[in-house]
């Protein structure tokens, strides 16, 4: 009896996507990679990527201290008009550069801990670059598991075959 032949399971090959880039340059996204700000990361590693919009608490805390302490101390006639007029102005900037905040991207990764980035601009370009991490974190999990299903598949052939000429009854005495 000869043996059969190992039946391989090929996958499908994904036309590959076009590498991403953010605006400013922090964010890259290829295929198998994600590097924000110098860092890199395989897609592999990583397990979900998120961006949310967050606020500076303690801007937002100093600016309404320094302008409700302020007012209150111009209604108690403690001080001029003329400084309390910068002394409310600074509380109202320190509010506004507190409320402008910034974008946080967490990279969850694999059995480790979150990886934390700071991201400028408009949080609607960060959303739409994470999406496409996550489509294509999604893409490269089903292709390393594809992979590894061809790979078992391909050792479990080897070893029916092998198994198939150790039988008994195929065995041939050679002189």
């Amino acid at each position: 009896m000869e043996p059969l032949a190992p039946a391989t399971f090929i996958p499908a090959p994904v036309p590959p996507r076009a590498p991403m880039r953010s605006a400013d340059g922090r964010v890259e996204l290829t295929d198998d990679a994600l590097t924000v700000e110098g860092n890199a990361f395989s897609l592999l590693e990583l397990e979900s990527v998120q961006v949310q919009a967050v606020r500076w608490l303690l801007w937002i805390m100093m600016g309404a201290l320094t302008l409700g302490g302020f007012t209150l101390a111009f209604l108690q006639n403690w001080i001029r008009t003329p400084t309390a007029m910068i002394g409310m102005a600074a509380g109202a900037l320190l509010l506004a550069w507190g409320n402008r905040g910034a974008n946080r991207l967490r990279l969850n990764r694999l059995g480790r801990e979150a990886a934390h980035y700071a991201l400028p601009g408009d949080l609607a370009q960060w959303q739409k670059l994470a999406s496409e991490a996550n489509q294509r974190i999604y893409l490269r999990h089903q292709r390393a598991a594809a992979d590894a299903m061809a790979l078992l598949a391909q050792q479990e052939a080897e070893a029916a075959a092998r198994a198939a000429d150790l039988e008994p009854g195929s065995a041939t005495v050679s002189s």
